[in-house]
């Protein structure tokens, strides 16, 4: 392979340039996010209710989702991590990217107000409410061999349930992104390493994603390899399928950052 070397002049424009991106996308974006929903959560209309499915720790579960609908996932029975996972539902070579969510919005704190996009720049899901931010989108699920390591034997893993999850909605292991881990408190120290913040956390957090796109949504309810519980004891999950609402033109996580609008825009010039 040939490498192209780059003068020092030329990275020096390539790094103001980026530099000055970087400005004008944090200078648009509002002086601070809302605040977190509040605890204890409110009451759902049961008239919104299309499906509810309660997760049990360990398990895995797939749904489809319609544009506008929005996932609801309830930690009402204690804590437990879940990660995530989403393809375009009529094209599944589109699929989740958690890099290019944090590139784009020049931050790993995905909370209330902020959008998850696709691999093809095009958002996904955006999180209309949440009671914790405590989500990570660094490090992944849990594999095999972190589960054997610090549980034994017998005990399920994100990584294969995540596998013979796509494999039933007709893909493989090669189709499968980056997870994203809801009510996973990680953060990055002082010295660059990741650190898991307990106190990040509350009882009944919850999390609401609104689609903005028709998709196939993927979970995996399986303890967080940072998880510092030595047992494995993921709680069950209730997740919902509530139906769509109407939008406001002003709506926050439409209008947030540049990079939301951009790519809301990319949502629309794909439908025509």
């Amino acid at each position: 392979m040939q490498h192209i070397r780059r003068s020092p002049e030329e990275i020096a424009a390539n790094r103001a340039r980026y530099q000055d991106h970087q400005r004008k996308g944090l200078e648009f974006a509002p002086k601070a996010l809302p605040t977190p929903s509040p605890l204890p959560a409110r009451e759902i209309d049961p008239a919104l209710v299309v499906h509810q499915e309660t997760l049990p720790g360990g398990w895995y579960w797939s749904t489809r989702v319609t544009k506008g609908e929005t996932l609801r996932i309830a930690q009402e029975q204690g804590f437990s991590s879940i990660a995530l996972v989403a393809w375009n539902e009529t094209d599944q070579s589109e699929r989740l990217n958690l890099v290019d969510t944090v590139k784009m919005q020049w931050t790993t704190a995905l909370s209330k107000g902020r959008v998850i996009f696709s691999d093809m720049g095009r958002v996904m899901f955006s999180v209309t409410e949440d009671s914790s931010g405590a989500h990570d989108c660094l490090m992944g699920g849990s594999t095999a061999a972190s589960t054997l390591a610090k549980y034994g034997e017998g005990k399920r893993n994100t990584r294969d349930n995540l596998v013979l999850l796509a494999t039933k909605a007709g893909m493989d292991r090669r189709d499968i992104p980056a997870a994203f881990s809801l009510f996973a408190p990680v953060r990055v120290d002082a010295d660059g390493k990741f650190a898991w913040r307990q106190e990040l956390l509350h009882d009944g957090d919850y999390v609401h994603l609104r689609a903005e796109m028709d998709m196939i949504v993927g979970f995996s309810n399986c303890p967080h390899p940072l998880d510092p519980n030595p047992h494995y004891a993921p709680n069950p999950v209730v997740i919902s399928r509530l139906a769509s609402r109407p939008i406001v033109s002003d709506d926050l996580c439409r209008t947030a950052t540049a990079e939301a609008v951009r790519g809301f825009e990319n949502n629309a010039f794909a439908n025509l």
